[in-house]
């Protein structure tokens, strides 16, 4: 009876946790930012407006989809005026293309409550593919997802003119994101 309780007992450890779905955002406990280095030096950043949809089932990560749009003139670059500069037409030329867009392709699982997205990404109307690993974890009935990945600023037309000099302000930029979901009813 003994060996018969105990094998029950490690069977239903072994069973997944019940699949809740994550979806509405909490605005307030989100963040999307940045990191780029000017001479050498980083430069951190954020955007305070932007859209999340997400469909996150942790028991059916297939099943998941992703996606953003930020306003760009949103950008808090840390002065006044470094967001008037980076949203002018050598930058971001927010007045022609006011949103970036992501939409996820596809979302895997890589073990231990981490996870990759893939998905184009438009920014001043030019598409690169990307890919961004981050990590899921609940917290109370809130579903955490924290991730980075670099982008090639070139790439999307971010800094032209005299700004595509990357001796003075690299390539590279890192985005960062926390999303803070809601399980969905």
């Amino acid at each position: 009876m003994k060996i018969l309780v105990t094998a029950l007992a490690a069977a239903a450890l072994a069973l997944p946790a019940a699949a809740v779905e994550y979806g509405t955002l909490d605005p307030a406990k989100s963040s999307l930012a940045f990191t780029s280095k000017q001479m050498g030096v980083p430069v951190d950043g954020k955007f305070n407006k932007f859209k999340v949809a997400l469909s996150f089932d942790p028991a059916a990560v297939q099943k998941a989809s992703a996606g953003f749009e930020l306003e760009l003139a949103s950008i808090d670059a840390g002065s006044k005026e470094a967001n008037d500069e980076v949203v002018g037409k050598d930058w971001f030329n927010a007045k022609q293309f006011p949103t970036a867009v992501f939409k996820s392709t596809s979302v895997k699982a890589l073990g231990g409550n981490r996870f990759e997205v893939t998905g184009p990404l438009t920014i001043k109307g030019r598409t690169q593919n990307v890919t961004a690993p981050f990590t899921y974890k609940a917290d109370g009935a809130n579903g955490v997802f924290e991730g980075a990945f670099t982008i090639k600023r070139l790439q999307f037309g971010i800094g032209e003119g005299p700004w595509g000099d990357t001796s003075t302000v690299a390539d590279d930029v890192q985005i960062k994101f926390r999303l803070v979901a809601a399980a969905r009813k």
